[in-house]
């Protein structure tokens, strides 16, 4: 079956922002995670699929390669062990300017040395975990160690590793294609060099499994929603007993019913009464770590004054300074009048007429209207 087009998967245009496929993969990889879709096959290949675009599309090379040939700049002249995304490309770009740039990169010393991929999965908290911090167990289906061979690959788990054969323990083969010579991993020991004269019946001599493994995630209080933690060598086993992979936890925080975030400071808008706010009041207010806070409101406080309870906000990361809180006012008309409702408020509007200093505002602004409109001459 036909591989889905990158773009289409995270639903964005092929000109989108690398800030858009960002925040496209992330609410994709939320939804589609299986941690919240225990048992839906569709959901996991989703989730797979949105992880494999994300992969290619955020880095910027790996996307104008896939921009120009799409698929096949990432199939490494039919796949194998050592092939892999950009593997193609990688391979002859090392071998015409590598020498020069000392030697091969990251990826390829990894595959080289067996070491086990990095993986990345995600988790989502509400704003009080993010607020306080919090443990988390996640689901994460990786290679593990073969507890049959101990990561040895070898059966009984003895050592018996010979030299390969195929690329004399270079763990790597050369193939000449058109102009280009090109090095790959060796497809018969997966770049280690060696391979296994009598190999392990459970992994097959890899020295790893397929398992689902949960994991302890701390995340620390005060965290911004898009972090990502990193746990050092909870990746994938590396092969026949080389270093496992990290894993890679992205964190999203769901959203608040009453507070608002930005970077350390919290907001909450509180509503007042008119009266509340012309004649001046004391209103309790929630504070993000579930206590409460009085605030007291001045006379004549208007629709969008801001209170500033200093401390009151997130911690800041790998400091003791907090941010503060901010209460944003709202006035509210009032709705559904009683009989004596309206006649009180009608006494007090031509009061107000009367006075002219009650709604300085609404006076000066008409004043100048009045002007604008005479030097019309209308």
């Amino acid at each position: 079956m036909a591989k889905r087009d990158f773009y289409d998967i995270l639903s964005v245009p092929r000109d989108a922002s690398d800030d858009d496929i960002k925040k496209a993969y992330r609410k994709l990889a939320m939804q589609y995670h299986p941690d919240r879709n225990q048992g839906d096959k569709d959901a996991e290949t989703r989730f797979k699929e949105v992880n494999e675009a994300y992969d290619v599309l955020k880095d910027g090379e790996k996307r104008a390669a896939y921009d120009r040939i799409g698929h096949a700049a990432f199939e490494s002249g039919g796949g194998g062990p050592g092939g892999g995304p950009f593997g193609g490309f990688e391979d002859i770009f090392e071998e015409m300017f590598g020498r020069f740039g000392g030697g091969g990169n990251g990826r390829r010393q990894r595959q080289a040395s067996g070491r086990g991929s990095d993986l990345r999965t995600s988790v989502e908290i509400g704003l009080d975990e993010a607020f306080a911090g919090t443990k988390k167990t996640i689901s994460v289906p990786s290679s593990v160690s073969c507890e049959a061979c101990s990561g040895t690959g070898s059966d009984g788990g003895t050592a018996s590793a010979t030299t390969c054969g195929t690329c004399q323990g270079a763990g790597k083969v050369r193939a000449q294609q058109g102009f280009f010579l090109i090095e790959r991993t060796c497809p018969t020991c997966g770049g280690s060099g060696r391979t296994i004269k009598n190999p392990c019946k459970v992994c097959g001599g890899a020295g790893r499994v397929q398992r689902e493994r949960n994991l302890s995630v701390s995340v620390p209080a005060g965290v911004e929603d898009g972090t990502r933690i990193r746990l050092s060598g909870e990746g994938e086993a590396g092969l026949r007993g080389a270093p496992a992979g990290d894993l890679y936890v992205d964190i999203g925080i769901r959203p608040h019913t009453l507070f608002q975030r930005d970077g350390s400071n919290i907001f909450v808008r509180v509503p007042l009464r008119m009266t509340q706010a012309a004649l001046g009041s004391q209103v309790e207010v929630p504070v993000v770590d579930g206590s409460r806070a009085r605030v007291t409101v001045p006379a004549g406080t208007q629709t969008g004054d801001q209170f500033r309870l200093r401390g009151k906000g997130f911690s800041v990361l790998r400091s003791a300074a907090r941010g503060d809180m901010y209460v944003q006012v709202m006035v509210e008309t009032p709705q559904n009048l009683s009989r004596r409702q309206r006649e009180l408020l009608e006494e007090f509007e031509a009061e107000c007429v009367k006075d002219g200093r009650s709604s300085p505002e609404s006076e000066g602004f008409f004043a100048k209207v009045k002007e604008f409109w005479d030097g019309l001459g209308r």
